[in-house]
């Protein structure tokens, strides 16, 4: 879609085609803006999580197991001295055990998942991409959207005081976050309502499902900032997202959207952390629970109660630059089934 404001008509807009080379796509000045204003995202997350008493932490790469969550998208096995481990499509199981370590934790955690093809064409997914992750001992779901939007608010403002240069190169008005940045708290719409609209709108979502990737569109597309959805089915979302007891068959968890048709920046939740409810679940969602030996050990041990998200990096660097696509917010990007370096 086109953020461009008419004032910046004459502005030259980002590339939609994969650049020809690396050479081709570093030295470009899109490419230069995109990166540094990146930057500013990283320093800026890392002095809203720190003061916040948050220890980073740097997440495994690879691992026995992973998250089964990610939806339609392959893990990839990797020959670690005999046996079968996984690149990380999540950092999620070890961002909970990690709590037995500090109560508030966050990490960049890289993340491979092998997209369905048809993704190539969503223009925000990614093969290979990085998450701004937190998970916060003894918290709720609404503790962890209150940081969530805390921290989105605090990048957006550093963004806009310290990169207006970038912003500029870009074509992207800083006037675009004037609403977001106004106090405001973002709007929470549970799943129920994010459907009924849907079909409102002619759109045919699946009431047990997640909001598939059209209908994340419409809805962005819909609203001038972010906003919440809540509430998903139960089986939408893996064995971690922690059960409502007071709704049976929903999900404590949420998804934070951008406006202007960007869609989906964050994924969370309030975790499941009892052995026998996560055994259960594996169980429900066809999962193996052998395959979990390591971390069903330390939750059998004893792990907190907790509540977390992960922030798309590249999504969030694509809707504060104004990109046409979320590859432009990676330096050797990755897009499904596209063999690059």
């Amino acid at each position: 879609m086109d953020t461009t404001s008419a004032a910046d008509a004459a502005t030259p807009r980002p590339a939609t085609t994969l650049p020809g080379s690396p050479r081709e796509h570093l030295s470009s000045p899109t490419t230069r803006a995109v990166l540094r204003l990146q930057h500013t995202v990283l320093d800026a997350a890392r002095e809203h999580l720190g003061g916040a008493g948050f220890t980073e932490l740097l997440p495994p790469i690879i691992g026995p197991v992973t998250d089964p969550g990610a939806r339609g998208a392959k893990q990839v096995d990797v020959d670690y001295y005999g046996h079968r481990y996984k690149l990380m499509t999540s950092a999620i199981l070890y961002k909970q055990a990690s709590l037995t370590a500090f109560d508030r934790i966050f990490c960049i955690a890289p993340n491979v998942r092998l997209e369905p093809l048809e993704t190539s064409s969503t223009s925000r997914h990614l093969a290979e991409f990085h998450q701004i992750d937190v998970e916060i001992a003894h918290a709720s779901r609404d503790d962890a959207m209150a940081v969530a939007e805390g921290l989105v608010a605090h990048v957006l403002r550093r963004v806009v005081e310290r990169s207006a240069g970038e912003l500029e190169v870009l074509g992207r008005d800083p006037d675009a976050f004037a609403d977001l940045l106004s106090g405001e708290p973002f709007e929470r719409r549970t799943h129920t309502a994010a459907v009924a609209d849907l079909h409102g709108l002619g759109h045919d979502q699946n009431p047990d499902a997640e909001i598939d990737w059209a209908g994340e569109a419409v809805l962005s597309a819909k609203s001038s900032r972010p906003f919440f959805l809540t509430d998903y089915p139960k089986g939408s979302r893996g064995f971690y997202d922690k059960e409502n007891p007071a709704r049976p068959g929903r999900l404590l968890n949420f998804d934070l959207l951008a406006p202007e048709g960007y869609g989906e920046l964050c994924s969370g939740s309030e975790r499941e952390h009892e052995y026998g409810t996560i055994i259960a679940r594996m169980r429900e969602t066809g999962e193996n629970p052998a395959k979990y030996g390591w971390y069903l050990e330390m939750v059998r041990a004893g792990i907190p109660g907790s509540a977390g998200f992960g922030i798309g990096l590249e999504r969030l660097t694509r809707y504060i630059a104004g990109l046409e696509s979320v590859w432009q917010a990676s330096a050797y990007p990755k897009v499904p089934g596209v063999v690059s370096p």
